[in-house]
C-alpha cells in the first residue's frame, strides 16, 4: 500500500485539524492509498490470507453468524485484505485480525454516509461555509473523493469495532466514524475518520457527564434535524 498525496484532500484535512467548537473539537482525516503491495505488505497480506483460509477450514456453513459464504469468494477476501492493510498503515502499532475485522465492516451507500455526515458534521460544515464563501463542505468532499476514487465506481464501507477493541478511540471521544471508499478498478482506497472530542476532559470533568451531553441531545440542539 502506497500513501497517495492529493491537494483536494489536504485542503479538507487542514480544515478538519482545527475545528474547535468550545466544549468540543471536531477532528477528521482523509488518507488515500494505492492498493499495490509494497515492502512488508506482501508478507502481511499472505499472513492475513492464511488466517482467513484457516478460519474457513474450521468453520461450519450451518453457522448463520459465520461469514464463510462471503469469505469463500476470492475477490471479497482480497478486498477485505486491502481494507485491513489500510488500517495497518493508519495504525501500525495495532494488530488487526482479518476474521475479527470482517465482523466490524458494513457495506454502505453514499446516502447512508451523507446522512451521518450531515448530522454529525453540521457545526463543522457551518464553520467551513463561513471560511469558504458559503461553499458546502459535503460538496467539496464529494468532489475531492470523486477525483481520487471515482465515487460512482466505489464500494463504501464503515468500520465499527467494539469500543474495547477500537484502535481509533481517543480519550474524551463523544462519537467517531470511520469510512472507506474503495475502487476495485483503480485499486485505490480512501479512508475517512472523523470524530468529536470533548475539551472538558482536561478540565477534570467525568466522562459519564460528558457522554451525557450527547444522550440528552444538548450538543445537537442547534441542528436542523
Amino acid at each position: 500500500m502506497k500513501y497517495l498525496e492529493y491537494t483536494p484532500l489536504d485542503c479538507i484535512n487542514d480544515f478538519l485539524s482545527r475545528v474547535n467548537l468550545g466544549e468540543r473539537t471536531i477532528k477528521g482525516c482523509l488518507e488515500a492509498y494505492s492498493c499495490k503491495h509494497t515492502g512488508s505488505d506482501k508478507k502481511l497480506s499472505f499472513s492475513l490470507e492464511n488466517e482467513i483460509l484457516d478460519y474457513l477450514g474450521k468453520s461450519s456453513d450451518s453457522d448463520s453468524s459465520s461469514p464463510v459464504e462471503y469469505l469463500t469468494c476470492r475477490s471479497s477476501r482480497k478486498m477485505l485484505i486491502y481494507l485491513i492493510l489500510t488500517l495497518y498503515h493508519m495504525y501500525p502499532d495495532y494488530d488487526f485480525s482479518a476474521v475479527k475485522a470482517h465482523q466490524f465492516f458494513t457495506e454502505e451507500t453514499w446516502d447512508n454516509f451523507k446522512q451521518v455526515f450531515e448530522v454529525y458534521m453540521f457545526d463543522a460544515a457551518k464553520d467551513w461555509a463561513e471560511e469558504n464563501e458559503g461553499s458546502s463542505l459535503l460538496a467539496t468532499l464529494y468532489k475531492a473523493l470523486d477525483e481520487v476514487v471515482k465515487l460512482e465506481e466505489c464500494e463504501i464501507y464503515s468500520f465499527n469495532p467494539d469500543s474495547d477493541a477500537d484502535p481509533f478511540l481517543e480519550r474524551g471521544a463523544i462519537w467517531a466514524f470511520t469510512f472507506f471508499f474503495y475502487n476495485r478498478k483503480l485499486k485505490r482506497v480512501v479512508s475517512f475518520r472523523f470524530s468529536c472530542i470533548s475539551n472538558l476532559v482536561d478540565e477534570g470533568f467525568p466522562m459519564d457527564d460528558i457522554c451525557g451531553f450527547e444522550e440528552d441531545g444538548e450538543i445537537f440542539d442547534d441542528m436542523d434535524m
